[in-house]
Parts: structure tokens; sequence; C-alpha cells
């Protein structure tokens, strides 16, 4: 255990007067108070991952579009970027692309039904839509007793979708998905903006609904003696859902009396809260934003944000394309990769999108943690399930971060197809400190993104 010096404070330390709470920023003085205020601040480890549909550009390597490639030249440490993924060379140090990697179940399941198993490994087809546990949740469960919030969930589309077209990246431990947020002021305001009356309220609808809660289970014992056998299992797993909702209340209550982090006029002048998917830009930024913001005031460790899905033409995000001044929608600019021009037309879209992430690395590199940065202590998965439209192979991956959680990187790395996706997440997971032994088809880490 850490000794606590006399200058040492806890990281929930409140400045009290007046009949207010202030919490306190992180401060320094707060690494040492104890091992736990450690964890909780500097040493705290995060995992986000961010998904987008349809695939990328790839023409051959010899080809004269080779330029428009997404996965670099070459392979290890002398790799370059090509014109696709030139906006992420600045962070080269603290990122590696990784190639060859899919999910089996996925090249198994139909072209556009793979977006739903990114983080899950599952098997999905139209007689068998039972997802399973999503990499990201059981990061979760793991650091849910130090934040606000067990997770952040979000997507351009919102809600859940349809199975096989799902607008979520997030499952829980019986794969049932998790509804997305997609509206940055609601967002904004679960993390940072609860008032007093909200708060009474809050309170108020948590004692109620804990003393239901209470009642339900009481009730339960005298009802469970009078049952059989096979009602009596019914009614266990009734029970157990009731149980998880009681911990999410109790859960709930522990944190209502803990105010809210406060941002800095510069924090919030940088947000477009009223970004919507009509500016594509602004709105994809402010959803990395709020990622941003989440992490550095602890608020969570994880969150997952679904920029676009597979829903062809029928989700929010298929205009992104046409609103920032290409001539095809996303569905159409995948579709048409390989046709004259296409392959340009799509990695100038896929140069877009690696803009907005070097935007996202940018701000969370540019925050100092403990001996580090964010970035440092936190994991970051960009990629699809597609290489190009319909392929479910030799996905495109970024692992960006974790330079303080045991990653090496500045390689491109390419993976033979027996090496299952799984042991990318397996690995990320010990990386975060989570004990798995193995997670969905996973048959091993992956010390070949590790340091020495």
């Amino acid at each position: 255990m850490t000794s606590r010096k006399s200058w040492h404070l806890d990281r929930r330390t409140f400045l009290r007067g007046s009949g207010i709470a202030m919490g306190l920023p992180w401060l320094e003085c707060m690494s040492g108070s104890s091992l736990a205020a450690t964890e909780e601040s500097s040493n705290a480890k995060r995992l986000c991952a961010l998904y987008f549909g349809f695939g990328v550009s790839l023409p051959k390597e010899d080809s004269d579009q080779a330029k428009w490639r997404w996965f670099p030249n070459g392979t290890g440490k002398d790799f370059q970027f090509t014109e696709t993924l030139q906006p992420l060379e600045k962070h080269r140090s603290h990122l590696s692309v990784l190639g060859g990697l899919s999910h089996p179940n996925g090249r198994r399941m139909g072209a556009h039904d793979t977006g739903d198993t990114f983080l899950t490994g599952a098997y999905l087809n139209n007689k068998m839509l039972q997802n399973t546990v999503s990499v990201d949740q059981v990061a979760a469960t793991a650091a849910s007793e130090q934040t606000r919030f067990s997770s952040l969930v979000l997507s351009t589309d919102g809600g859940v979708g349809e199975p096989t077209r799902s607008s979520t990246l997030s499952y829980d431990m019986k794969g049932r998905p998790l509804p997305a947020l997609n509206q940055p002021q609601q967002i904004f305001d679960r993390l940072f903006g609860a008032g007093d009356a909200d708060v009474l309220r809050k309170q108020r609808r948590l004692k109620s609904a804990a003393g239901m809660l209470d009642r339900v289970l009481e009730d339960s014992k005298s009802l469970r003696r009078r049952l059989g056998a096979h009602d009596q299992d019914k009614l266990d797993e009734y029970l157990a859902s009731v149980e998880e909702i009681e911990r999410g209340v109790q859960r709930s209550q522990q944190w209502l009396e803990v105010p809210r982090p406060e941002l800095s006029d510069q924090d919030r002048e940088m947000l477009h809260l009223d970004a919507d998917d009509e500016a594509p830009r602004n709105f994809i930024r402010t959803m990395y934003d709020l990622v941003y913001l989440a992490f550095r005031t602890d608020s969570t460790r994880v969150a997952t944000y679904q920029i676009t899905n597979m829903a062809d033409c029928s989700s929010k995000a298929a205009k992104f394309p046409q609103l920032e001044g290409f001539k095809s929608s996303l569905h159409s600019l995948a579709h048409d990769w390989n046709k004259p021009g296409g392959a340009e037309a799509l990695s100038r879209w896929d140069q877009f999108m690696a803009s907005q992430l070097s935007y996202f690395l940018d701000r969370m590199s540019q925050t100092s943690e403990g001996e580090g940065s964010l970035l440092d202590n936190s994991l970051v998965l960009y990629g699809s399930s597609n290489s190009t439209t319909h392929n479910n192979r030799n996905y495109p991956l970024i692992l960006a971060g974790g330079n303080n959680l045991g990653l090496q990187h500045g390689h491109y790395h390419r993976f033979e197809e027996k090496t299952p996706m799984s042991n990318l997440l397996l690995t990320m997971l010990h990386c975060i400190g989570s004990k798995q032994e193995s997670f969905a088809d996973s048959t091993n880490t992956m010390a070949e993104i590790l340091a020495p």
C-alpha cells in the first residue's frame, strides 16, 4: 500500500462551504494518496472502440492506383502511409496498423451482417440472431465501481437498430444490444448537466424503485417454495434480472451526491452541441469531444462509437459523403471502389475519416495525465468488419494509445487469416487489467503488438 503524505489529497476531495460541495479536478498531489486514488486518476486504464461500415479502398499494391490503398506500403517499422492514412503520420509512434485479422464467424456471415459482431465475434444468421457479450462490456464490468457511468455507448443513428443492421456496437452479458445515444446535447447533459432539482427528483425515483425491488425480492422467497422445479428455474432467471436492476439502482444512488465534473469555458466553447447528421465533420468531432471529456473527467473508462453502420441507405450516415461534397452516398462509394475513379473517390472519404480520428488522437495525446498523456493510458481501436464492401476478411484496423499499458507501436503488422480478431480483443482486455482467460473464439494473446 502506498503511504499517504500530509500533502496528498483523496481523488474524491470536495470543497465545502455555504452549503455546496464542489469536486476538485485531478491534481498531482492526489497521485500518491493511496493505491486506490492512484488507480482512479493517473493510472486509470481506458478502452474505446470506433467503427465504420462498408470497408475501404483497396486497389492492388502494384497498380497505378496503389496510392489510394488504405493499408500502408511495406511492413514492420519501415511502413509508409499512403495518401489515405496520411493524416495519421504525426501519430505514428502512438499507433499500429493491423492487417489480415477478421472474425472466423464473420467470414461465414452475410456481407452486411458483421457490424453487429465487430466487438463480439459471434455468429448470426437468419435463423439465429442471438449475439454474445461485446468486449467493451467485459471491460466495463471490471471498471464499473470506479466511475459514474460504466460505459458510454454512442452511434450516429442511435438506439439499437435491427439484428444484422445494428446501430450499436455494445452488447450485455446475455448478448442483448445496449441502446446507443446520438444527440450531443443529451449526451452532454447526461455527463455534466444535472441540476439540484434534477438530483432531488432522481433521489425520490431511486428511493421508490429501491423499495419496490426490495418488496419484489422478499415476495419471491415465499412464491418460490410453491413452484415446481421448471418454474423455479424460470423465476430464478427473472430474479437475476431484478437483482441486476437493483445493483444499477444502488450504483446510481451512490453517485447522486458526488458532484459532476466542471468543464472550463474553453472546453464548452469547443463543443458543437447543436451538431447533427446534416454536418458530418462537426457531428463526428463533437462525438469524439464527448468521449474525450468523459475520459478526461473519469466519468467513464469505456466508450464505443459506431460512426457508420451497415444499414445500406437507411442509415443517417449514408449521406455523410454527399454532405461533405462527395458525389455519391457512402454505400455507392463503397460499391464502386473498383470502377474507374472509384478507388480515389472512396480513398478520399477514408482520408476524411482518418482526419477526424487524428483530431481525436490530438486531443487525447495533448492532455497530460500522470507520467504521460490521456492517450498513453487509453486503448483506441478503429476499424471496420469489411475490407472492401461485402468482403468479411482482412479488416482494416488501427490500434492507438496504450503506450503506458504495455503496447509497442509504430508498426504495420500483417497477420495470417488463421489468427482470429478475438486474440486482439483479449490482448486489449489484458492491457487494461482484465483477468479474462479467453474472449469469444480467441486462441491466444498477440505478443506482436506488446512491448518486450
